[in-house]
């Protein structure tokens, strides 16, 4: 089955929903946004998650010091990591890495082969947007065909960029991801809505999909 993400989670009320609506990962930013929060926040408001829910932290080219920090004090299972991934021995960070891709990118093949990381998640490219991820925008889900799609199946990756729960069934059954990440499409005015995300979560689970062990 699909794996869920709801990212920009900023309280304990709406983490406990989440969890509750039957989420698989849930994201917490620590890169300058609107839904920003802290790692003392973060250890807060999720001291009550079950140990096999993940708690991805959401950074734009951080500092390995930085990582390590918010990893340690956050008490983090994965880190998503947007822009420059920095040098680390494994052992050093001792968490996952899910790195963020532009689905559009020309390259994005080129880059795939690189990555060193766990899991990839193709994401809408920035252009005039403020922040990375988390915009709503969705990328030219045509870019991936052919050899690329295959590129992709022999990876953990996830699909994000202006997912709802009208085209989410879509994206499943067009990518056959790991998993799928969302964050604006659950929100009212720019605030994570409790019915939004029960909704997108059921929408994922109801989806036809294969299997996602690999």
């Amino acid at each position: 089955m699909t794996k869920v993400k709801i990212c920009g989670l900023k309280n304990q009320a709406i983490v406990e929903t989440t969890v509750e609506s039957g989420a698989d990962y849930l994201g917490f930013v620590f890169a300058p946004s609107t839904r920003q929060v802290t790692a003392e926040i973060v250890r807060e408001i999720t001291a009550t998650v079950p140990k096999n829910i993940n708690k991805v932290g959401v950074f734009v080219s951080p500092t390995l010091k930085e990582l390590q920090r918010t990893i340690e004090i956050a008490q983090l299972d994965f880190v998503q990591i947007h822009g420059e991934i920095p040098t680390y021995q494994r052992i050093e960070l001792a968490v996952s890495i899910i790195q963020a891709l532009n689905g559009q990118a020309v390259d994005l093949s080129q880059q795939i082969m690189k990555s060193r990381a766990e899991h990839l998640l193709l994401d809408a490219p920035m252009k005039n947007h403020r922040y990375a991820g988390g915009n709503g925008q969705v990328f030219d889900w045509s870019n991936i065909s052919g050899n690329l799609h295959q590129q992709l199946q022999q990876k953990t990756f996830w699909i994000a960029g202006g997912l709802t729960t009208e085209n989410v069934h879509e994206a499943i059954a067009y990518f056959k991801p790991y998993g799928v990440d969302v964050s604006s499409a659950v929100e009212t005015d720019g605030v994570k809505d409790s019915q939004k995300i029960q909704a997108f979560i059921k929408a994922v689970k109801e989806s036809k999909n294969v299997s996602t062990t690999r």
